[in-house]
């Protein structure tokens, strides 16, 4: 089975909606961009699961942000996505971290920000504590504060698989809806194996054998990084010319990495120039 699949799905005899999905090779290509303790191999895997559950709720074109910060020995961690569930990712760290780290061990007092960018209309920007147990649970606050709907998520990653599962009531004309806790307690009891051995259908069917699920066609989510020629160039005609010229006699090159999936542009005092000139010039190497 494809291992890096998004699904949604619908009950029909229930106002709830959901969706399924299970990383493999994307997965991969974010956390070996860099040596990640098998701690953040884990958090990182959760965290594309939240974020490809999330960019699958997007009403519109555009890109999402989910980003985790703190003052604690991890400073960042972020996923980037979009509404074609196109993900990249990467952490900073500065210390050893245990295999059992908590949240509040990695980020001290930390918070997650969700930043949703459409191609057209306004940013929205939303903020929540990282102060549950869980990133599930605080991916849940954040549907409680931004779009006041019960919400439940389910992360899981390995180090070589991650996978998630979400629900979230439909709007409806009823306050209390007794279908959603019932499904949110079957589905409170899948196992990750479950998800990264078995294909969709034989999960929800394992699930909600007794309900009547309607399945949608899977969504391909991938790794695709942003980096480009171009975007380096422009971040080197940002700086002082003084300042690259003295790189340059120092090093006799510019070199221009990429932390998300580890691209190296380099530029020589003759594409240098040409920048600065508004040239375009530039040498790139994938290590």
């Amino acid at each position: 089975m494809n291992q890096d699949t998004l699904h949604r799905y619908l009950f029909d005899n229930a106002d709830v909606r959901g969706e399924l999905v299970q990383l493999q090779d994307s997965y991969q290509q974010v956390i070996s961009a860099q040596e990640y303790p098998a701690v953040l191999q884990v958090l990182l895997g959760e965290l594309m699961a939240a974020t490809s559950l999330l960019t699958a709720t997007l009403k519109f074109s555009g890109d999402i942000s989910v980003q985790l910060q703190g003052n604690g020995p991890v400073s960042l961690a972020v996923i980037n996505g979009n509404n074609l569930q196109e993900l990249r990712g990467v952490a900073r760290w500065n210390a050893e971290l245990a295999d059992d780290a908590s949240l509040t061990d990695l980020f001290g007092q930390g918070y997650m920000v969700i930043t949703l960018t459409p191609d057209e209309g306004e940013r929205y920007q939303g903020v929540v504590a990282l102060d549950k147990p869980t990133l599930a649970a605080c991916v849940e606050e954040y549907f409680n504060q931004s779009e006041q709907l019960p919400t439940g998520i389910w992360l899981f990653a390995d180090g070589k698989q991650a996978a998630g599962m979400f629900l979230q009531i439909l709007p409806s004309k009823e306050d209390h809806n007794p279908d959603f806790e019932h499904l949110s307690q079957l589905t409170s009891t899948i196992k990750a194996e479950e998800l990264f051995t078995l294909d969709a259908e034989s999960v929800l069917h394992r699930l909600y054998h007794q309900e009547e699920v309607r399945l949608f066609d899977p969504i391909d989510v991938s790794f695709k990084c942003t980096c480009s020629h171009e975007r380096s160039a422009g971040a080197i005609k940002t700086l002082d010319q003084a300042e690259i010229e003295a790189i340059l006699a120092e090093d006799g090159k510019i070199e221009m990495g990429c932390e998300y999936c580890h691209a190296k542009y380099i530029f020589d005092a003759i594409d240098v120039a040409a920048l600065f000139a508004n040239g375009q010039t530039s040498k790139t190497t994938q290590q």
